[in-house]
């Protein structure tokens, strides 16, 4: 039985390294210097800006949560972070993050902000990691039930800023995710 498993444990190992050996070009951070962040991006239509903007965000394959153009802000959901074994999906940047989402429970989510300026308009991205915290998670249904033994507890403070969901620890920002978003921003405004 524990052989079984050891022989497991090095097939999944062997997959990975394989995996991480032919990945494509999504897995590996381009040789390109980093851009500002905010990126100026010199341009007279707003609408092009926009429609640009939101078109790199779909090929990060970002769902689009809320898109206020009144207030220049996109925000996506949370995405589960790639593996090595989806090397078409691009959000998780470089091999140190692609095998930290492989390893373990990973999501992103992106802020994109678009602000009109004298020339052009500055494009800033913003994007959060989780890791999901497996200790607090509630894996089966029968513990969001009350519970007897302890009493009802209700929490009339208010919430400043929004809260993180349970069962996930904000990991801070992710500058590699946010490097290539812009990247390919600038990448699009070329054109």
């Amino acid at each position: 039985m524990a052989s079984d498993r050891v022989l497991c444990v090095q097939r999944v190992v062997l997959v990975a390294t394989l995996m991480a050996t032919t990945a494509g070009c999504a897995a590996w951070p381009r040789g390109t210097p980093p851009a500002g962040n905010p990126l100026f991006v010199r341009a007279s239509d707003g609408d092009l800006v926009w429609e640009r903007t939101i078109d790199v965000v779909h090929n990060y394959l970002f769902d689009i949560e809320r898109e206020d153009k009144l207030g220049g802000i996109i925000e996506t959901r949370y995405k589960v972070g790639a593996s090595w074994l989806e090397p078409w999906h691009p959000d998780s940047v470089g091999p140190a993050n692609r095998s930290e989402s492989t390893l373990q429970s990973i999501r992103r989510k992106a802020f994109v902000s678009v602000t009109p300026v004298e020339g052009g308009y500055l494009v800033g991205v913003e994007a959060l990691k989780e890791l999901e915290d497996v200790v607090n998670a509630d894996p089966t249904a029968g513990r969001a039930t009350f519970l007897d033994n302890s009493p009802l507890q209700r929490d009339l403070d208010v919430v400043s800023g929004p809260p993180t969901p349970a069962g996930w620890i904000l990991k801070g920002r992710d500058p590699a995710l946010e490097q290539a978003m812009l990247q390919s921003l600038a990448e699009a405004f070329q054109r």
